[in-house]
């Protein structure tokens, strides 16, 4: 590891106070970017993760909880309590969303609904990507594929991901940030249920939207306004995106295409014998986009990011062939409604990004607990 560590990462002043998150994520696995995410800021010495809390997405909530548990035995974080939320989106269903495609065209990308056996499939991504992405087994949702890092053997609490969220924001008053990198349900139910949650915040950090992403990427390339995480659930982005935080921070497909996963940054992570590393370089086989680890980054370390845009954002809702996709406007152009002005980022500092995030996953672990078996 380099000996003058770069400030967002692994350097913590004495006097400094551990920055408060919780973490919304769904968790996919075994590996890929949204453990990888999670464990940025649980790797961090600048970060306090106060709880995981798991919302479907690229997989079933069951699924994810069980393989995020399972990260966290294997990198010695069980510290972290990990809370399940909710299993369906808002509004969007499976059934509308098959139903539609003849009409409205196919998606690439469906996430929970994926069609077919787990493989790897041909993205035609380019740009120091392999060009492969897992897609998951079609299964239903309170069913747990046989996972091939093994079974946790902790469990998550008790307590649903919604209330947990509202009561650690509370006991935390205006000093949590909420790190938010799957569809945004659980987030819009804690607005519902608690109309001053936002507010009580120190902000939130969005892995979604799209703007206009330089790429010949099939999935953005016809769609620029395109992003799984809104389209998955537009009714919970939309409630979020209105919400009154004191900071929206959104990590858009157009920075986040820029920072690929490269068999580089896999085998000098793989150098390190600390169990994170070994965990990434056991099961983070894919080559795709650092989708929600450059969020956590960003947050850990804003110099990443070079280029922004404070827009007000929202998410269509029309139901026709642009549900879901992200509405921009600027000064000029906003509607009467109350929407939200977000920092939209655009460009990163790829080579600092990528020094920070190598070093990160080849730490030693924060808590120093024993990892599992």
């Amino acid at each position: 590891m380099a000996a003058a560590v770069l400030a967002c990462c692994l350097v913590l002043p004495a006097c400094a106070q551990r920055r408060l998150v919780l973490i919304d994520q769904d968790g996919s696995g075994p590996g890929g970017s949204n453990q990888m995410a999670m464990m940025v800021l649980l790797q961090s010495p600048q970060a306090e993760v106060l709880g995981i809390t798991m919302v479907t997405g690229n997989a079933w909530r069951d699924e994810e909880t069980q393989h995020t548990l399972r990260m966290l035995e294997l990198i010695g974080r069980t510290d972290v309590p990990v809370a399940k939320g909710a299993v369906f989106p808002l509004v969007r269903t499976e059934e509308e969303t098959r139903l539609n495609t003849p009409l409205v065209g196919h998606v690439s990308w469906l996430g929970a609904w994926g069609e077919g056996p787990t493989t790897l499939v041909d993205t035609g991504h380019s740009g120091g990507v392999a060009g492969s992405a897992v897609r998951p087994t079609i299964h239903a949702p309170d069913v747990v594929p046989p996972m091939p890092e093994g079974a946790p053997h902790t469990k998550a609490i008790d307590e649903d991901a919604v209330h947990f969220l509202i009561r650690q924001v509370h006991a935390h008053p205006h000093a949590v940030t909420i790190y938010a990198a799957g569809p945004l349900t659980n987030i819009a139910l804690a607005i519902r249920i608690d109309p001053e949650f936002a507010e009580l915040t120190q902000g939130i950090v969005i892995m979604g939207g799209s703007l206009n992403p330089q790429t010949d990427d099939p999935e953005f390339a016809e769609s620029p306004r395109h992003e799984f995480n809104f389209w998955f659930d537009p009714e919970a982005a939309h409630i979020v995106l209105r919400g009154h935080w004191p900071r929206v921070d959104v990590t858009t497909v157009d920075v986040s295409i820029k920072a690929p996963f490269t068999q580089a940054m896999l085998d000098e992570i793989a150098k390190s014998p600390n169990p994170a590393a070994r965990y990434i370089a056991a099961w983070s086989q894919d080559r795709y986009y650092l989708w929600d680890e450059l969020a956590a980054c960003a947050w850990l370390d804003p110099s990443i990011i070079t280029k922004e845009k404070q827009v007000y954002m929202d998410v269509d809702l029309s139901h026709g062939p642009s549900y879901g996709d992200t509405v921009t406007w600027t000064d000029a152009m906003r509607p009467a409604t109350d929407v939200q002005k977000v920092h939209a980022q655009m460009d990163v500092d790829l080579a600092r990004f990528t020094r920070e995030f190598v070093e990160l996953m080849s730490a030693p672990p924060q808590s120093g607990r024993k990892t599992g078996d």
